[in-house]
């Protein structure tokens, strides 16, 4: 059978083609074929069947469970779109801009519906606990994203309390996404742990990478408004650390943009890019970034797993931290 990492992604993309959410109402399904027709990384269901890869050989019978992945990935974003308001997504209108809220909120919850339909389709001995694993999965994320957004009236937050912010509303999700391939290969308990948390450690770089994106990226290939962050105040990364850091004039000027309710746009992402750059706060997120990367692929080389599955998924994460969107 084909392993190569163009067959994976082959595989991912006919199976959301032949994922039919539903009919009608056009309006409820309408927009669940829109979001999943803009494309994105697909990372996570890439990553269930590498993981699968990583121990047995066909993993088009597994399809369904890995879409199920990126199916609640993509819920996830339709409510959260609602929630920050934001206009765009993959460089499209929203949802809830095209349609509108209501709609985006009822179509969102199928999709979640769906999603644990998909899943469903895993091998019968093998779904209660890649059942039980997604429902612990799902409530963190949720438990992530009311952290985030809890921190939008809060001035006081800690990288601590990001980094646990970030682990539980991006990360676990990356995480069970490796651990859910060897989940559906019957691998015992710790090979499953030890896939979970190298996902997550490669989950806690990829969000930290978007923050740096949203600042750093080149506007022309992000498909997201860049300083998207720094207009909404958003508590990131680079934003708590330059809090942290700055002193004298720097700190007087971002606690300044930050109270500030009129402003021009351009002028602002100007202003506080400036302060990150004089506080080396690039350099400092790219550090951390390396490392959470590492610590991933490092529990993954010492595994003792098909040798070509393994060297494609490695290349593949070396991609997601050199990426430009």
């Amino acid at each position: 059978m084909d392993k190569s990492f163009e067959s994976f992604v082959t595989q991912v993309e006919t199976g959301i083609n032949a994922f039919i959410p539903g009919d009608q109402p056009p309006e409820l399904y309408e927009p669940i074929k829109y979001i999943l027709s803009l494309g994105g990384k697909r990372l996570r269901p890439l990553l269930v069947l590498m993981s699968y890869g990583l121990f047995k050989g066909d993993s088009k019978q597994i399809i369904k469970p890995a879409i199920s992945v990126e199916v609640f990935h993509n819920f996830t974003l339709m409510h959260d779109d609602i929630m920050d308001k934001a206009p765009l997504r993959r460089g499209y209108t929203t949802v809830h801009k095209r349609w509108n809220e209501n709609i985006a909120i009822l179509s969102g919850d199928v999709m979640l519906i769906k999603a644990y339909d998909l899943l469903m389709k895993a091998p019968v001995k093998y779904l209660q606990p890649t059942l039980k694993r997604f429902g612990v999965t799902a409530a963190e994320v949720c438990e992530g994203q009311q952290m985030d957004m809890n921190f939008e009236h809060r001035k006081d937050v800690t990288i601590k309390e990001y980094l646990e912010m970030i682990r539980l509303k991006t990360a676990v999700l990356i995480g069970y996404s490796l651990e859910l391939g060897a989940l559906l290969a019957g691998e015992n308990p710790e090979t499953c742990q030890k896939l979970r948390q190298a996902g997550t450690n490669i989950g806690m770089g990829f969000q930290l990478m978007d923050d740096l994106l949203d600042v750093y990226a080149d506007k022309n290939k992000f498909g997201k408004q860049v300083g998207g962050d720094i207009l909404a105040n958003k508590k990131t990364y680079l934003l708590i650390k330059a809090l942290k850091t700055a002193t004298g004039d720097s700190k007087a000027s971002l606690l300044d943009w930050l109270k500030k309710k009129e402003y021009d746009p351009g002028e602002k992402i100007s202003a506080i890019t400036s302060i990150y750059d004089n506080l080396n706060i690039r350099d400092i997120t790219n550090t951390a970034i390396l490392s959470y990367y590492r610590k991933g692929t490092e529990i993954l080389q010492h595994m003792d797993v098909d040798p070509s599955i393994k060297k494609t998924l490695l290349a593949f994460i070396d991609r997601l931290l050199k990426r430009e969107k």
